[in-house]
């Protein structure tokens, strides 16, 4: 019975605030008081009126209260009163269904327009209505998202991650493909444009890709609050200060050769490493355009023709690698040449589409002196962007540069450059779909859109999951075979095969952490996002590595469970930001600052 009382007494209050009219609100209260012992005909009374109800009652929302007292009403009622009970209880709830639709048609008309009410109904909103809201200190309850307004998400973020996945993966190749043509010229070729793709990720791309990050935000803000003319200032803005940056990186790689001395690498490595970076330098400048009109076209939901493009671009680099290679005797130069113009090419195709293509008729309007305005205010998104960027890039080669210092360098530095090489083949599909996370909330944080906003979180968060689930799965079942693909000794393989597992963890939460990360990139948060990555990677992460590696002997795996630790700090803090946003006030405060 206190069960009962309790669910009544409870239950009943909630269930008025959010029900209107007498009948459905006796009704379930004659309903819940006759499940007491005795009272069966009051229970039968109360059943049918809350079927009546109904009809005149509209039912605003099912909040939980309102499920307790039905429960404890049902409960009570199945248990005295039989059969008779049970089918009442069955037509109030269908009656709740069915009337459902009328209730919102009816409930903003009946709220907005008092004089819909009778004078009784009206005291009853005013006493029960009235103490929900903001200024009394109350929140009022969020509406739930249907499966339609769900499914349709979904649509949306994988019709962008699908090509953009694509855009990256083809990216990518172009660097690897070079290096593939460079192997057959000899080992010490290999060895040498190895390390210069190596240093020159480290030293220039992290930097560009990270500083172009900052068009997440304010191109894909302005997209979604119609403010088209902005996307091109902003992508002009960013080229020029792109531009800028790369001189003094081009500096850096000109003299990649005795930086890497200096830093105890083999002289004749340095000296190969040091030539390809100079025969790079001019795709260095292509490759920090071609950030900027990726996110121009990306915040505009433009992805097929950047996947067509990249293909286009991807196929030529063959024949292009093969002519500069063997064919003109360029040899490693050549491969570092081809680089570049391939890059210069996909620029070049890039900028055409968006010159005469009528998709962008509204967002590119020509050069403009603006452009060159306000560049402080491009700086405070850049920077942080970059920042955020270059950490977590910056650790992994530190976990590569610490493997030669174990007691098998050749083996462990072998397997590591497995992993990692497998590292960045999946982490182009986490990449891919971070980015078109990112697309989707800046794009309704610029509507002024809160709800559809915090869907889009919820829904990249999820595909994040199932694809990082999916990744881990396959890793797993080819852990015994897929060392084979990089080489064909046996230790080599086998070593590979007990990494694999740990791999198959740290792509499931870097996949998770790239979602966040792209959430953080649409919303604007790159300060907030590097401190978490300089917390995570060198306050946990670098150290837990070199505990696990050089105190508890852990080899390469302790080297690799550190990144672990490092990633579970970055999803976990990224997450409880993202859960303690309020969307609404996202919102608000973008309105206040505006575009950029």
């Amino acid at each position: 019975m206190n069960r009962e009382k309790f669910g009544t007494d409870i239950g009943m209050r909630r269930c008025a605030v959010m029900i209107m009219g007498r009948g459905a609100v006796l009704g379930l209260f004659f309903g819940v008081k006759g499940c007491l012992p005795g009272n069966g005909k009051e229970c039968s009374l109360g059943l049918v009126l809350a079927v009546l109800g109904m009809k005149r009652g509209i039912v605003l929302g099912m909040v939980r209260g309102a499920i307790l007292g039905l429960d404890f009403g049902m409960k009570g009622c199945l248990s005295r009163h039989g059969k008779g009970c049970s089918l009442g209880l069955f037509l109030a709830i269908l009656g709740m269904k069915l009337e459902q639709r009328r209730a919102h048609e009816r409930a903003s008309a009946t709220v907005s327009n008092p004089r819909n009410m009778d004078r009784e109904e009206q005291e009853v909103v005013q006493t029960l209505l009235v103490p929900i809201s903001e200024e009394n200190g109350l929140e009022v309850p969020n509406k739930g998202f249907r499966r339609l307004e769900i499914v349709e998400e979904v649509k949306k973020q994988l019709w962008l991650a699908g090509p953009l996945i694509s855009v990256s993966f083809l990216q990518y190749c172009l660097q690897v493909i070079s290096v593939m043509f460079v192997g057959h010229i000899g080992e010490l070729a290999l060895s040498s444009a190895s390390m210069a793709t190596s240093f020159a990720s480290v030293t220039g791309f992290s930097l560009l890709t990270g500083m172009g990050s900052a068009l997440d935000t304010l191109c894909g803000q302005a997209y979604g609050g119609k403010q088209y003319n902005m996307l091109g200032t902003y992508m002009q803005r960013a080229m020029f200060v792109l531009l800028l940056v790369s001189v003094p990186v081009a500096f850096i790689w000109a003299n990649t050769e005795y930086i890497l001395i200096g830093l105890g690498q083999d002289p004749d490595i340095s000296k190969g490493a040091g030539l390809y970076a100079r025969y790079m330098i001019p795709m260095l400048f292509s490759y920090g355009l071609l950030q900027c009109l990726v996110r121009f076209l990306q915040a505009q939901n433009i992805v097929f023709p950047m996947m067509i493009i990249s293909g286009v671009t991807t196929l030529l680099h063959f024949p292009i690698c093969w002519i500069l290679v063997f064919k003109s005797g360029l040899g490693n130069r050549g491969a570092a040449m081809a680089n570049s113009l391939s890059y210069w090419i996909n620029v070049l195709l890039l900028a055409l589409y968006v010159k005469y293509s009528t998709a962008c008729k509204k967002t590119w309007t020509g050069f403009s002196k603006e452009a060159l305005h306000d560049v402080p205010n491009f700086l405070r998104l850049a920077i942080p962007s970059a920042v955020m960027v270059c950490l977590e890039f910056w650790s992994f080669e530190m976990i590569l540069l610490m493997s030669g210092l174990l007691p098998n360098p050749q083996l462990e530095t072998s397997v590591l450059s497995i992993i990692l090489n497998t590292c960045a083949l999946s982490f182009n599909i986490s990449f891919g779909l971070g980015s078109s996370g990112s697309t989707r909330v800046s794009n309704e944080l610029g509507a002024g859109q809160s709800q559809a906003a915090r869907l889009a979180v919820r829904v990249v968060i999820l595909m994040a999951t199932i694809g990082g689930l999916f990744l881990g799965l396959t890793m797993i079942i080819l852990r015994g075979t897929w060392g084979y693909l990089f080489s064909n000794e046996e230790e080599v393989v086998r070593y590979v095969a007990t990494m694999m597992p740990l791999l198959a963890t740290s792509n499931f939460l870097d996949g998770i952490q790239c979602a966040l990360s792209g959430v953080v990139r649409g919303c604007g948060w790159q300060k907030t996002g590097a401190f978490v990555n300089l917390g995570a990677y060198y306050l946990v992460g670098i150290p837990f590595s070199v505990f696990l590696t050089f105190v508890l002997h852990g080899g390469g795996k302790g080297l690799w469970m550190g990144i672990i630790c490092a990633l579970f700090v970055q999803v976990l803090s990224f997450l409880l930001i993202t859960l303690r946003t309020n969307w609404d006030q996202e919102v608000k405060q973008f309105c206040k600052e505006g575009y950029g």
